[in-house]
């Protein structure tokens, strides 16, 4: 398989942290998004939407984030990142989507550069923007992490499952970006519990081939 990324993108940071769980191997292929190769004809005959990452299987090309991985879900079982129940199913689903639809588009640094270019917004606001829907995102998700029965070492139970697939990257971008988080006390623990397994170490953006 060849994975599509780049160090710092979230989105192949969720596929990465599942591509090692699952302890799949895969060729990486930088695509440099700060120097714009994602828009260059060889990436956009991949993706016209030029974003990553993209999974090649070697049999079909794969998109967006959460669907690859449900994809490696399906066709790699073990060890499971969705639970067998489906209500349970339901809840991992929803924590995720949290992130990856609520959160982290409206700091994707497509928005960002439009605010600062288009709209003209000065860095300060710019920051103001991130760090508003990056507290207003992790408010809701402490709520609900802290206060369900089912969260237990990780966002559900004490195995790692897709939640934990796109609630590392999420903290790892507010890190980035100096945001505080301290006063959400159960995201950072669940976040320190995954820190600790090999998988997420693995595939951290500084221990990728094109870290810079």
């Amino acid at each position: 398989m060849k994975l599509y990324g780049y160090f710092r993108s979230s989105a192949a940071y969720r596929v990465r942290i599942a591509l090692a769980l699952k302890d799949l191997s895969y060729e990486s292929v930088s695509i440099h998004l700060a120097k714009g190769e994602q828009y260059g004809s060889e990436f956009s005959a991949i993706n016209p939407q030029n974003v990553v990452p993209v999974l090649d299987d070697e049999t079909h090309l794969l998109y967006q984030s959460l669907a690859i991985i449900e994809y490696l879900e399906e066709t790699h079982p073990q060890p499971a990142l969705l639970p067998k129940d489906p209500a349970e199913r339901n809840r991992v689903r929803s924590l995720a989507l949290m992130i990856a639809c609520e959160i982290h588009p409206l700091n994707n640094p497509r928005v960002l550069h439009y605010l600062t270019g288009r709209l003209g917004a000065s860095e300060a606001q710019k920051l103001d923007w991130y760090a508003h829907w990056i507290k207003t995102g992790f408010g809701a998700l402490e709520k609900r992490l802290a206060g369900e029965p089912y969260t237990g070492r990780f966002c559900h139970g004490d195995t790692p499952t897709l939640a934990d697939c796109a609630l590392v990257p999420q903290v790892a971008n507010a890190n980035r970006f100096k945001v505080g988080i301290t006063e959400f006390p159960t995201i950072l623990r669940i976040h320190d519990e995954c820190l600790k397994l090999d998988a997420f170490q693995k595939a951290a953006p500084q221990n990728q081939p094109d870290a810079e």
